[in-house]
C-alpha cells in the first residue's frame, strides 16, 4: 500500500499499533529518536515521578534544554534550573544550561535531527525538525513522561497535504515570506492538524535556514508537522553539523549515515494518498507582513508602506529566525545606519554557537554598532519574558512566529511579524518599511482537496473492558471552534471545591448556558470542526466525564484536546462527513442561530467496524486499534503508564472525576 512520509516515518519508529502499512487516522505506539524538553522539564519530572516511574527507560532518547525564562534571577526559578540540572546528572540526560540556546536550535545544530527520524519535543514549534528530512511534532507533558518512562508515547497519524513549490524566490525575498503568504493565503483551517510534505522543484531553491523558517513557523499556520525532503541542500548542512561536532569529539552520526541519505533518501510514494494539496509558486512572493496580532492576516509591504505604521519595538530573536543567515541579512541593512529614535531593537541569536559565529564574521557588532540591544540566546520577549517586552499603545514589529495579542507584553499593545530585513529597516525607519521597493504581485490561492474512504472495510479486535458499540441520543453543537473556556469556563478551572455533580451543571455553560439542563448522561455530543481549540486545561475533558458523556464526536478536535482527552481515558472520534450530514438536516436550526439541536434521535457508534449508524446511513471512521482502547480501558495514559511498569497504581480523581494527563 503506497504511504506519505509521515506514515513511513512512523511506521520505522512503530512500537505498537496495527500489524499492517500504517495510514492516516491510526492510532500507533512511536518510539521516537529523541524527546526534548525545556524549563517544562520539571513539570515532566513531577509527572514522571506520580506516575511511581524511578527509571529513565533510555536517557539516550532525552534532551533537557533550559531555554524560557532564563532571564528570571529569582530563587524559585534557579532553583528550578538547579533541580532539572541534578536529575539530567542522575539519570545520564544530555543537559543544556540556560544561555546555550534555544531548544530546537540545540536540537538541529547538536546532530539530535536526522534524516528519518521521528523527534518530538513538548513545545508547538517542534515542526522545525521537519526541515531536515525528519517529522518533528509538538507532543504534551504527559506523553514526555512516557516516553521518559516506557520510551515510547501514542499518537494519531494526521492527514497530508502535498505542498508542491514552483519558480524561485526573487531577489530579497525570503523564507519567512513564503510561510507569512502561506498563512495568509490558507487562512481557513484548510492545514489545521495536517502533516505537510513539501515538494516540487521550488525546494532545491530554498536554503537551509529558509526551511528552517517554514517548518518553525508551520505552526502558527495549523499544521503539526512540515517536511522537507533530503536534498543537497540538507546534505551539505548536515555535513556542516559532523564537521562542527567532530571537532569537539561528539560523534551523534556517521560518514557512513550520510552516504546512506544521499544515496536512498526516504521519500513518499509516487502514487500516496492526500488530503489535499497546494501549488505555490515563488517567482511571485514578495516580502509581506503578518498583522496586526494574528498570522491570518497579511499586507503586503508597498501595501502597509503607504500606511506610515510607527513602530517603538523591533525584535530579531526566537527559534523561527535568529540564525546566522537572518542575522547576517539584517546587518546587511543596518551597516553604517543607525536604530531610529525611539525604537528599541532587541537582539538575541537562536544558541551560543550561532552568536560566537555571528561576532566571528563581524555581524553581532554591525547588529550592536547600529543600535540594538542584545539578549540572551533564548525565548525572551517572544513568549513574553524578560526585557523588551510590547508596553500598552506600543507597536512592534518582529522577526518571531507568534503574534498573538498579549503573546510578547500588553494585550493594549499591536504586533506585526515579518522577515529580518524588514524588521532591520522598520528599526531604522521607525515605521514598517522595507530594505528597497518590491513589486507588489498578486498571490494566488492554488488548493485542492481529495476525498478518501480507505477504512470502511475494516474491522478490529476489541479488548475486554471496551465496548464494541455505544448508543445514546444525539446532542448536535452547530459551531465550529468551541473552545475550552466554553466547554468548561475560567471561572471554575482553579477552583478546588469543584465536584463531579458542580462541574456537570456547568457544562458548555459559556457555550450555551441552557446544555447542562437539556442535556443527560449518555447522551453523544456532535461537535464540528476544531472542537476544544485553546487553552490546555483538562477540565474541559474531565467535565464531560462528570456529566456521563460517552464520547465525544466531530469534524476534527485540537490536537491538544484530543491528547488530553484520551490521556484522560476519554473517547473522541473524527467523522466530518457526520457533521456535515447533520448541518444539511438541520440547516433551519443553524440558520436560526441555534447553539444546541437535540432532534430525541439514538445514534449508534460501532467501534468493531469503525462507523456511525444515524438513520439507517453509516459514516465510517478510522477503527480504534489497541493503542486508544488500552488508553480507555485502563481510564487515561498514566494508568497505561504504570501498568508498563508493573506498578500498582491506586485512580487517580480531580474533583471526583477519575483523571489521568495535562
Amino acid at each position: 500500500m503506497p504511504q506519505t512520509i509521515v506514515e513511513k516515518i512512523a511506521q520505522a519508529h512503530l512500537a505498537d499499533g496495527p500489524q499492517r502499512p500504517l495510514r492516516t487516522g491510526d492510532f500507533v505506539s512511536i518510539r521516537p529518536f529523541h524527546t526534548m524538553t525545556h524549563d517544562n522539564t520539571s513539570a515532566v519530572m513531577s509527572k514522571f515521578k506520580t506516575i511511581g516511574a524511578k527509571k529513565i527507560y533510555d536517557s539516550k532518547q532525552l534532551v533537557f534544554a533550559l531555554d524560557h525564562d532564563i532571564q528570571n534571577r529569582d530563587e524559585a526559578n534557579l532553583k528550578k534550573y538547579r533541580s532539572i540540572e541534578a536529575f539530567a546528572r542522575e539519570h545520564g540526560v544530555d543537559f543544556y544550561p540556560a544561555g546555550s540556546g534555544i531548544g530546537h536550535q540545540i536540537m538541529i545544530e547538536r546532530g539530535y535531527v536526522l534524516p528519518g527520524s521521528f523527534v518530538v519535543a513538548s513545545d508547538s514549534h517542534s515542526n522545525m525538525y521537519g526541515a531536515l528530512g525528519a517529522v518533528g511534532t509538538p507532543i504534551v507533558r504527559t506523553d514526555a513522561a512516557a516516553v521518559w518512562a516506557t520510551g515510547e508515547f501514542w499518537w494519531q497519524i494526521p492527514r497530508t497535504i502535498q505542498v508542491v513549490l514552483e519558480g524561485k524566490l526573487p531577489e530579497g525575498v525570503s523564507g519567512k515570506n513564503v510561510i507569512i503568504a502561506l498563512c495568509g493565503l490558507y487562512n481557513h483551517d484548510e492545514a489545521l492538524n495536517a502533516a505537510v510534505e513539501f515538494s516540487g522543484p521550488g525546494v532545491a531553491s530554498l536554503s537551509m535556514d529558509a526551511r528552517f523558517s517554514i517548518s518553525n513557523m508551520s505552526t502558527e499556520w495549523g499544521p503539526i508537522v512540515a517536511w522537507f525532503p533530503v536534498d543537497e541542500v540538507t546534505i551539505h548542512y548536515l555535513r556542516g553539523v559532523y564537521q562542527h561536532l567532530q571537532e569537539q569529539g561528539i560523534e551523534r552520526f556517521t560518514e557512513q549515515e550520510i552516504s546512506q541519505w544521499i544515496q536512498n533518501p526516504r521519500r513518499p510514494d509516487r502514487d500516496a494518498a492526500y488530503a489535499a494539496r497546494i501549488v505555490l509558486d515563488l517567482s511571485r512572493v514578495t516580502p509581506h507582513v503578518s498583522g496586526p496580532d494574528t498570522v491570518q492576516v497579511m499586507q503586503s509591504l508597498a501595501a502597509i508602506e503607504k500606511q506610515g505604521v510607527a513602530i517603538q519595538k523591533a525584535y530579531l530573536l526566537s527559534c523561527v529566525n535568529s540564525r546566522i543567515d537572518d542575522l547576517e541579512a539584517a546587518a546587511w541593512v543596518l551597516c553604517g545606519k543607525k536604530v531610529a529614535p525611539g525604537v528599541k531593537l532587541y537582539v538575541g541569536a537562536a544558541s551560543a554557537w550561532t552568536q560566537q559565529e555571528a561576532e566571528k564574521r563581524g555581524v553581532w557588532q554591525s547588529l550592536l554598532d547600529a543600535g540594538a540591544i542584545p539578549l540572551p540566546p533564548s525565548c525572551g520577549p517572544c513568549i513574553g519574558l524578560g526585557t523588551g517586552l510590547l508596553e500598552k499603545g506600543e507597536v512592534g514589529i518582529s522577526a518571531t512566529n507568534r503574534n498573538f495579542k498579549g503573546r510578547m507584553g500588553s494585550r493594549e499593545a499591536q504586533c506585526y511579524l515579518a522577515s529580518p530585513e524588514v524588521v532591520a529597516a522598520s528599526a531604522i525607519a521607525g515605521y514598517i518599511t522595507g530594505p528597497r521597493r518590491f513589486e507588489d504581485r498578486t498571490l494566488v490561492r492554488n488548493y485542492e482537496e481529495f476525498s478518501t474512504d480507505e477504512h470502511a472495510s475494516e474491522c478490529v479486535e476489541i479488548l475486554p473492558g471496551f465496548p464494541e458499540r455505544v448508543q445514546g441520543r444525539l446532542v448536535l453543537m452547530t459551531q465550529d471552534n468551541v473552545n475550552t473556556d466554553a466547554i468548561y469556563g475560567k471561572d471554575y478551572t482553579y477552583r478546588d471545591d469543584m465536584t463531579a455533580e458542580m462541574m456537570a451543571r456547568v457544562v458548555m455553560e459559556n457555550y450555551d448556558p441552557t446544555f447542562a439542563s437539556r442535556t443527560r448522561a449518555g447522551d453523544v455530543i456532535v461537535g464540528g470542526f476544531n472542537f476544544g481549540t485553546g487553552s490546555s486545561r483538562e477540565q474541559a475533558v474531565t467535565c464531560l466525564k462528570a456529566k456521563g458523556i460517552p464520547l465525544v464526536i466531530a469534524a476534527s478536535f485540537s490536537q491538544t484536546y484530543l491528547r488530553n482527552a484520551y490521556n484522560n481515558g476519554f473517547l473522541c472520534i473524527e467523522v466530518a462527513e457526520f457533521v456535515k450530514r447533520l448541518r444539511e438536516q438541520f440547516a433551519s436550526d443553524i440558520a436560526d442561530k441555534e447553539k444546541t439541536v437535540i432532534p430525541g434521535e439514538n445514534v449508534e457508534i460501532d467501534f468493531t467496524t469503525g462507523a456511525v449508524v444515524w438513520r439507517g446511513e453509516r459514516f465510517s471512521f478510522p477503527p480504534l486499534g489497541n493503542v486508544p482502547q488500552s488508553l480507555v480501558i485502563a481510564g487515561g495514559a498514566e494508568n497505561v503508564i504504570a501498568a508498563k511498569l508493573g506498578l500498582h497504581r491506586e485512580p487517580q480523581y480531580q474533583d471526583g472525576v477519575a483523571i489521568s494527563g495535562d
